[in-house]
């Protein structure tokens, strides 16, 4: 069969299947290319981060509040789908000539290169999985076609069957007409070839996977365990009845593994502590570049702090507790010598984040850090290893920065960072807040006597009170756990009679300046969301 010319083409069926195969190979080809230079170099981690980036913010919200930290896993599985059906296209579209469809995957590895490229964090190199990976999935495609149909030679053709111009074989080719021309569509070969191409796609995305494996941070995790130094200035030991262990409630301290992360960084970045540097220029008299060697010689702190997400709904579960131990952030700018005009810190992460931080903020004696490890043990990969900045009483998209490579000490009024642009507040203090733990919405309760629990928490303000109410009476204050201070979340708990039927529980709390949560409802954007944390639940 001549695959550049018009006429004799394989069933619709048959093109898709190949467009699809041609697809997966280039894919794979791709993401094994990406895992001998570096993971964000895959087409699928590139393009999905460009889209992250360009994403509107109302819809980053909406993916956050629906699939919670799973919103990355159902982004690349999105584009896998989407990229199988435009590949199922290419191979419909290349029924009438091979080379459109070859085009077409050629215009993938573009889009592909382009995106790798443009990444803040992107290498010399970058380029090369997605160009590779079309090279490959062009050539599966003409193959495939290649074996799928042929011209039959004179005196050759297949013996048809009484009633049809099929084969009576059924596993064999079937003959075609094309104007004069005679040709045979072999699916035995097509699906062979077919076969060997899904293997070729998946060796190459275990491999690649494999390969990039074998340069992420678990062995650097473990190095730097062994080295950790012990805190210079230790956290006092946590106060009796600082956790209620009340069923159901939120421990006053939160597990690494249970910690939330929100973040937009589509593949962990993999930081090898023995070439990270900090940075730190700008407005300063100084320009400062610690090595992680140089921040385990600085005095080591630690710090019990609760980090709070802005994307958090009223009662949302992105808030942790930690003990985190790092170097003050406030000592290091000083030792640059800090301008009197600057006003943020532009810090930038591995990826090529950025976040404002307001310098009066790490200025004012509190524990803002350059955090190395957490609740006792190495930063985890997620949670920012090798170092990442902690500031009590911001929201972290102005504060928290993972795998922090870089601080440009600057104003407000002349740089912007990742978020501001998108509609968010450059500023971002958190709110107080509170939130039931015990009962969940729609829970059903033993009638009588109650136990209603719960987190509430206010940085760097602490918490004075909680306040429950039911069914719209009286507000009544609960129980409030002991805190080693004020950047820490506070667990609180009453008992309730609960008459059977339907009720209505809400809680608020007070923080120690005098001011009490309000009532009124706002979402998260642009600096944080507002109201009642309000369940309803059966007793009976």
């Amino acid at each position: 069969m001549n695959t550049n010319a018009r006429g004799p083409r394989p069933p619709a069926w048959a093109a898709a299947l190949a467009g699809v195969t041609a697809g997966a190979v280039g894919l794979g080809v791709a993401e094994l290319v990406a895992g001998l230079i570096t993971t964000s170099a895959s087409p699928v981690v590139a393009v999905g981060g460009a889209m992250v980036d360009r994403t509107p913010a109302a819809l980053k919200e909406w993916a956050i509040r629906t699939f919670g930290e799973n919103d990355k896993t159902v982004l690349v599985a999105g584009i896998v789908v989407v990229v199988a059906l435009i590949a199922a296209g290419l191979g419909l579209i290349a029924r009438w000539r091979v080379g459109y469809g070859t085009a077409g995957l050629a215009a993938f590895g573009v889009v592909g290169i382009i995106a790798a490229v443009s990444r803040p964090d992107s290498g010399p190199l970058d380029f090369l999985p997605s160009m590779v990976g079309a090279a490959a999935g062009a050539w599966t495609l003409v193959l495939l076609f290649r074996r799928a149909g042929s011209a039959v030679p004179p005196g050759t053709e297949p013996v048809p069957g009484p009633d049809t111009a099929e084969p009576m074989t059924p596993a064999g080719p079937s003959v075609r007409r094309a104007g004069a021309d005679l040709y045979t569509f072999d699916r035995r070969k097509l699906l062979t070839g077919v076969a060997v191409g899904a293997g070729v796609a998946g060796v190459g995305v275990v491999t690649g996977r494999l390969l990039a494996g074998s340069g992420d941070v678990t062995s650097a995790r473990r190095s730097v365990a062994r080295m950790l130094p012990r805190p210079a200035v230790a956290a006092k030991p946590l106060p009796a009845g600082a956790d209620l262990r009340i069923r159901g409630l939120a421990p006053f301290v939160t597990p690494n593994y249970e910690f939330y992360r929100v973040d937009t960084a589509l593949v962990v970045p993999g930081v090898d502590p023995r070439s990270w540097t900090l940075k730190i220029h700008g407005m300063v008299d100084r320009p400062v570049e610690l090595t992680f060697a140089d921040l385990l010689r600085r005095p080591l702190v630690e710090a019990d702090v609760t980090l709070t997400c802005v994307s958090n709904d009223v009662g949302g579960p992105y808030a942790g507790n930690a003990r985190w131990l790092g170097a003050r952030l406030a000592d290091v700018l000083r030792e640059a010598g800090i301008s009197r005009d600057a006003d943020m810190l532009l810090s930038v992460s591995r990826d090529g984040w950025t976040s404002g931080t307001p310098v009066d903020v790490v200025m004012d004696g509190r524990d803002a850090l350059l955090a190395v490890a957490m609740n006792g043990e190495v930063l985890p990969a997620a949670h920012g290893f090798p170092v990442r900045q902690v500031v009590p009483g911001l929201y972290g998209y102005v504060s928290a920065t993972k795998w922090i490579t870089e601080i440009k000490v600057t104003r407000f009024d002349e740089d912007t960072a990742y978020w501001t642009p998108r509609g968010w507040a450059p500023r971002a203090p958190i709110k107080t807040e509170s939130r039931i733990d015990v009962p969940r919405e729609g829970d059903s309760v033993p009638a009588g006597r109650t136990t209603v629990a719960g987190v509430a928490w206010a940085q760097h303000r602490g918490v004075d009170a909680v306040e429950v109410q039911v069914d719209g009476g009286e507000w009544r204050r609960a129980t409030l756990a002991e805190v080693p201070g004020p950047d820490t979340w506070r667990q609180w708990s009453i008992d309730w009679d609960l008459a059977p039927g339907g009720h209505t529980i809400a809680v608020r709390a007070t923080d120690a300046t005098g001011y009490t949560q309000t009532a009124a409802v706002a979402p998260p954007a642009p600096d944080g969301a507002t109201g009642y944390h309000t369940i309803m639940v059966r007793a009976g």
